[in-house]
């Protein structure tokens, strides 16, 4: 699907959608939580010995990783399955177990990772709980059920990777590839969300100087062009750390995160520079002009608004110059 032709009433409700979705799979993930769900994924019981470390398990279990059962020595060892185990799952998984041996949990519960004999990974679902204590409580069997979710595993992954694709299209400005409104204030919400308490950032906010006389001379392809080429040039002399979005029109914003005012103000000569020396299509010379602003305890809104003053006072200065 193109999702760059929908308009953003289609997007958000496409996102909404999803978000029902996997909303569904959550609800049918915490129903598969019960030892006796009846499920196409069900690879059978298995049952661990403590005592001898012997796993009796359904041979679905084996064969689902790829293995015939006549080559798997037996017995079969819980220590088979463990060395099997993605690396970045080991220590959660096994935690989990010695979490319910300890008595910490009342059922041992864990998706993972684990190698089939072709070197590719498949998702299972482990539920299970100790069924036999010695007398003095300690632990001799462990029982539980095994679900292979790869498929919905796989179908998670894709429905995350759509939903990524829709947010990202509906927060990116169409012509210019920076992001839009919707973008801005969501990186900014966010941003202020994760740095709370020391929340340190400045706002450059950018004009293209005297742009509706270039659209009305040279036409707006050649206008949509220099933008286009502005919005290159920013990039270019941004450091990783930093945001790029179309605020308006021919307006922009710059979004500074852990930077003074000072070294803003410098980062904003530096483009300023680069613009005014390059030559646009048409031999056309352009000029920016840019207000600087730095976070004082304000809001989003007054983080903008103030850069904006500061933007609209460098025009009635004479344009072409950063304050």
């Amino acid at each position: 699907m193109k999702y760059e032709k929908l308009t953003k009433k289609q997007l958000l409700e496409k996102i909404a959608a999803l978000e029902r979705l996997a909303n569904q799979l959550f609800q049918e993930q915490q129903q598969e939580s019960s030892l006796d769900f009846s499920w196409s994924g069900n690879l059978g019981h298995w049952y661990w010995d403590i005592p001898t470390n012997n796993v009796t398990f359904n041979p679905l279990k084996l064969k689902a990783l790829g293995f015939d059962v006549q080559e798997v020595k037996e017995p079969i060892g819980y220590d088979f399955f463990t060395s099997r185990l993605h690396p970045n799952d080991y220590e959660r998984v096994m935690e989990n177990m010695r979490s319910h041996l300890r008595g910490d949990s009342h059922v041992y519960e864990v998706e993972y990772r684990i190698q089939a004999k072709d070197g590719t990974y498949k998702w299972f679902y482990d539920r299970g709980a100790i069924t036999k204590r010695d007398d003095n409580g300690l632990p001799l069997l462990l029982s539980g059920i095994v679900f292979d979710i790869t498929s919905r595993k796989e179908f998670e992954a894709r429905l995350e990777e759509e939903k990524a694709s829709l947010i990202k299209v509906a927060m990116t400005d169409e012509m210019t590839g920076a992001m839009n409104y919707r973008g801005i204030m969501n990186f900014m919400k966010e941003f202020y969300s994760n740095n709370e308490d020391e929340i340190n950032v400045s706002l450059l906010m950018i004009d293209i100087d005297d742009f509706k006389l270039i659209n009305d001379t040279y036409g707006h392809p050649i206008g949509n062009s220099v933008m286009q080429e502005i919005v290159s040039l920013i990039e270019e002399n941004l450091r990783p750390i930093d945001r790029l979005g179309r605020f308006g029109g021919d307006e922009f914003v710059i979004i500074l995160p852990h930077t003074s005012k000072e070294k803003a103000y410098s980062i904003g000569e530096r483009i300023r520079s680069v613009i005014a020396e390059h030559e646009f299509p048409n031999h056309l010379k352009i000029t920016i002009s840019g207000g600087v602003y730095e976070f004082q305890g304000a809001t989003i809104y007054d983080l903008i608004r103030q850069a904006d003053i500061n933007l609209y006072e460098a025009k009635r200065q004479g344009k072409n110059r950063i304050i």
